[in-house]
C-alpha cells in the first residue's frame, strides 16, 4: 500500500492505491472505500473487471489544485479531473520508442499542469532500468498534452538503472528542485525544474525513497 493521500481541504476525504488492488477514496474518514480505477488498463490477458489485476505505481495530488490527480501507473500516466472518475492516459503522449512505464512521479507545487516523471524500459521483458541504458526525466508543462526530456548532465550511456516510486521527490523553491535516488546507489539533483541535473551523492545501497525538507 502506498500514496496514501488527504483532500487538504477535508481530512475525512481520503485516497489510497495499492500495487495488485487499485486505487480507493472515501469520504468518512475510512469507514467505506470506494475502488476508483475507471479508465484504468490492466496487463494484457487479465480481466480490468478484478479490482486485483490493478496495480498503480505511484498516484499525486496537486497541491495547487487538489481536485487533479496524476499516476504512473504499470499500465501508463493517468490523469483524473474531480469530479470525474474516469483516469485519462496521458502518457500516450510521450514519445512512442520511450513509453510511459515507470514508477516515480513528481508534480509541480504551484502549478497544475506540470509533472515529471522518469521512465523505464516498459518491454516485455522488464528489466527496470533506463531504455537503451540512457536516464531522462520528461516533464509535462500542459498536464500530458506534450512531454520533454530533460537529460542535460544525466549519463548518456551504459547507465542501467530506474528510480523506484517514492525515490523522487522536489522542494518548494523557485525554482523548483528536483532530486532522485537510483537503484545504483546514486542521489541526482535538478536546482532548476530539470534543465541541468547533477550529482550529488554515489556509492550508496539501492535507494527506495528520497524526501526534502525545508531547514530554518
Amino acid at each position: 500500500m502506498h500514496s496514501v493521500i488527504i483532500d487538504p481541504r477535508d481530512p475525512a476525504h481520503m485516497y489510497f492505491a495499492m500495487s495488485s488492488g487499485g486505487v480507493h477514496e472515501t469520504h468518512d474518514k475510512g469507514l467505506n472505500w470506494t475502488p476508483l480505477v475507471e479508465g484504468l488498463e490492466v496487463v494484457d490477458g487479465f480481466d480490468a473487471s478484478n479490482i486485483a489485476f490493478h496495480d498503480p505505481h505511484c498516484v499525486r495530488l496537486c497541491p495547487s489544485n487538489p481536485d487533479r490527480l496524476n499516476q504512473q501507473n504499470h499500465c501508463g500516466i493517468y490523469r483524473l479531473d474531480r469530479p470525474s472518475t474516469e483516469w485519462i492516459r496521458v502518457g500516450r503522449n510521450m514519445p512512442a520508442e520511450i513509453g510511459d512505464i515507470g514508477f516515480p512521479m513528481v508534480v509541480h507545487p504551484r502549478d497544475d499542469r506540470t509533472i515529471w516523471v522518469f521512465p523505464m524500459d516498459g518491454s516485455t521483458v522488464w528489466p527496470r532500468t533506463s531504455p537503451d541504458g540512457i536516464p531522462n526525466v520528461y516533464v509535462t508543462h500542459d498536464a500530458g498534452s506534450t512531454w520533454k526530456a530533460q537529460g542535460s548532465g544525466l549519463p548518456q550511456a551504459q547507465a542501467w538503472w530506474t528510480v523506484k516510486r517514492q525515490a523522487m521527490s522536489s522542494d518548494t523553491q523557485s525554482p523548483v528542485g528536483i532530486y532522485f535516488g537510483t537503484t545504483s546507489g546514486e542521489v541526482w539533483m535538478s536546482d532548476d525544474e530539470g534543465a541541468e541535473w547533477s550529482r550529488i551523492a554515489a556509492h550508496l545501497p539501492e535507494i527506495y525513497a528520497v524526501e526534502t525538507a525545508a531547514l530554518r
